[in-house]
């Protein structure tokens, strides 16, 4: 091409589109009467009086959306306690830190819930509320002075469970579990652990080496910690092949327990146990990749999603389950 200087004549700089002609009065119309529509009257939300009931709440929500999954999950676990199915609770450190734990434990406590699955950070902050009645550092303030994550009471409760989980051959959530049944505890109410382990059923903690501030200390020894951690992803496999009819909830989990029932789902179908039936629920506080894949797309299942604050969900599901299966009696 060279130095040739290249020219757009002016008509084509000035071409513009031809606009075809509409006639409005030729519109093809149909009635509001006729047409599809995809919200009726009677889908409408129905406003409760003075006093109104949990169950009056949730019927007269509008049968719309999130709203309509919320039925769908309280359905889902009302009917699954029915059957005489499982229930299981896969739960982040953010559902104890939030205030949540009473409403799992008063569904133990009923026969609701039948098995639990917690992060690392979750039994962390569960432990030091049983313990000491408080938990949750305020991470900025106590990272630049490297005080963060080294509380002696949190990492030496682990570093014995951990040691006691290994040479008995069981997982880090049954050692936790007996071991604040054991303890001195100033709020023993407040502890999901203690409480799945009074009621002798399975709760298991899943752990990512260097993601819990309990590994940062030298009493926490590796490869117990690992042998009780694989105990309990062995145990959660068996409880994911006995699923099937009943509900698996992943509440406030984005990667790593979306992660664990992926692979504990994989162990069940291969040994041949039948999953069919089974109900996934998400509740986040956002929409979570692995949380909505994993749970909820990659099985042929009812799935539920509801986004929301934990806080504010878990004690409305929990109320709205309780009142039906008392309504059922």
């Amino acid at each position: 091409m060279g130095n040739h200087l290249f020219f757009v004549p002016c008509a084509l700089l000035m071409r513009r589109q031809r606009l075809p002609e509409l006639k409005l009065g030729d519109l093809r119309t149909h009635s509001l009467f006729d047409r599809p529509s995809k919200v009726q009257a009677g889908q409408l939300g129905r406003p409760g009086g003075t006093g109104a009931t949990v169950a009056a709440l949730i019927d007269g929500l509008p049968d719309q959306l999130a709203a309509r999954s919320l039925r769908a999950w309280i359905q889902a676990v009302a009917d699954a306690v029915r059957r005489d199915t499982a229930v299981l609770a896969a739960l982040g450190g953010h559902v104890i830190k939030t205030g949540c734990a009473p409403y799992l434990i008063d569904w133990i406590q009923r026969g609701v819930l039948t098995g639990v699955c917690m992060a690392g950070s979750a039994a962390i902050h569960d432990v030091e509320l049983a313990l000491a009645g408080r938990t949750s550092e305020d991470v900025e303030a106590r990272l630049p002075d490297g005080s963060f994550g080294m509380t002696r009471e949190t990492a030496a409760f682990f570093a014995a469970a951990t040691a006691d989980a290994a040479a008995r051959g069981v997982g880090l959530g049954e050692a936790l579990g007996k071991r604040l049944l054991q303890s001195q505890c100033q709020s023993p109410e407040a502890s999901l652990l203690r409480a799945a382990a009074a009621a002798e059923i399975h709760c298991t903690v899943h752990v990512g080496m260097g993601t819990d501030i309990v590994h940062m200390h030298a009493a926490v020894d590796g490869a117990a910690l690992g042998a009780a951690a694989l105990a309990d992803f062995r145990l959660a496999c068996r409880m994911v092949a006995g699923v099937g009819g009943g509900v698996w909830m992943n509440l406030g989990s984005a990667v790593l327990l979306p992660e664990v029932f992926l692979k504990a789902v994989s162990v069940a179908h291969n040994l041949g146990h039948d999953l069919a039936g089974v109900t996934t629920v998400d509740l986040d506080m956002i929409r979570q990749y692995r949380a909505r894949v994993n749970v909820l797309e990659r099985h042929h299942c009812q799935a539920i999603s509801i986004t929301g604050h934990h806080e504010i969900v878990i004690p409305l599901v929990h109320a709205a389950v309780v009142d039906g299966l008392q309504k059922s009696k």
